[in-house]
């Protein structure tokens, strides 16, 4: 084979390649095109390779393949058209979907938790059997409100933002199995509730309020949405209801809680910066307390009248036959 004149005739394809390759937007017909070349292109490469392996000429085709295989794969520019859509969309359905499981154990756990604190509160004795009275002193005057600026505020908003996330995730991962779901809410509450009953007893109630409140209110609700979105997966298996097989309501189950959990990362997220800014900030309590409120709130409404009209559009569209993804 005349390597030459095999090269001169086929040369103004693979520049044109190179060319369009090396553009940042394309036309349709100019990716059929690019396409077509790089197809054709492999094919030369592997001819000359087979007969003529010329050094020079086998690099200079590979460079020019590379690029024409780098454009075609290159992916589309990044857009926040997927990130806005699950956040208005996806996320607040599933949340209103999900909404009795999670309000249910909310009540249930936060009834559970005032219920300690004054068991704990009324019976001061409880609260020696697992402190000392130096580790209650110690409690009161200085580790509660110290834990809040023990830490520069960045530092302490990324460690308790990891570790809520960690424990939200566990609850839901958990769920399948359903009683360790139970472990890691009793431990939660347990903490919860014999600090707060060893302060009431000492008379420091509200401090205990006022800096638990700011942050607590949303932290707690995203914990409680975590173990009721883990025990509807864990039911959906035990109860998978009569038109869907265990593995089909689980799978269904399962996916809604993955969406939910990517959800709950910028919650958490939110409750940490107000964990580390605004519990433990000089502002007056009823400010702090206010604010949380404020936030809590506005999650809630988000969850709720949000979630309700994203669900009522999504069941409109499966109404309206569009295939949707299975949320």
């Amino acid at each position: 084979m005349d390597l030459d004149a095999y090269v001169l005739e086929r040369a103004g394809e693979w520049d044109r390649m190179e060319q369009l390759a090396r553009r940042r937007r394309l036309s349709a017909a100019e990716a059929d095109e690019l396409v077509v070349l790089y197809q054709r292109a492999t094919t030369h490469l592997s001819v000359i390779r087979s007969r003529t392996p010329d050094p020079v000429v086998v690099a200079d085709l590979s460079r020019q393949l590379l690029a024409g295989r780098a454009a075609i794969n290159r992916g589309g520019r990044f857009s926040l058209r997927p990130v806005l859509h699950f956040l208005t969309d996806r996320f607040p359905a599933e949340l209103y979907r999900t909404r009795w499981w999670w309000l249910t154990m909310s009540a249930l756990l936060t009834g559970l938790t005032a219920a300690l604190i004054w068991y704990v509160a009324a019976n001061p004795d409880v609260a020696g059997m697992f402190l000392s009275d130096a580790d209650i002193a110690r409690l009161v005057e200085e580790d509660f409100v110290g834990y809040y600026s023990e830490y520069q505020a960045q530092n302490f908003a990324g460690q308790v933002w990891t570790n809520n996330a960690l424990l939200t995730a566990q609850c839901i991962a958990a769920g399948v199995l359903v009683v360790p779901v139970f472990y890691l809410l009793g431990v939660n509450i347990f903490n919860v509730g014999m600090t707060g009953g060893v302060m009431v007893t000492a008379g420091a109630g509200d401090t205990f309020l006022t800096y638990i409140s700011p942050h607590g209110l949303l932290e707690l609700t995203c914990l409680f949405i975590g173990a009721g979105v883990g025990l509807r997966i864990g039911w959906s298996w035990i109860a998978p209801g009569p038109l869907r097989t265990r593995r089909q309501s689980l799978v269904d189950r399962v996916r809604s809680g993955m969406l939910i959990a990517v959800g709950l990362v910028p919650t958490l997220l939110v409750a940490g910066l107000l964990e580390a800014y605004v519990t433990p900030s000089p502002l007056p309590p009823l400010v702090r307390i206010s604010i949380g409120a404020f936030v809590w709130a506005a999650f809630l409404a988000y969850a709720l009248l949000l979630g309700r009209s994203a669900e009522a559009r999504r069941r409109a569209d499966d109404e309206a036959g569009y295939d949707l993804p299975s949320a």
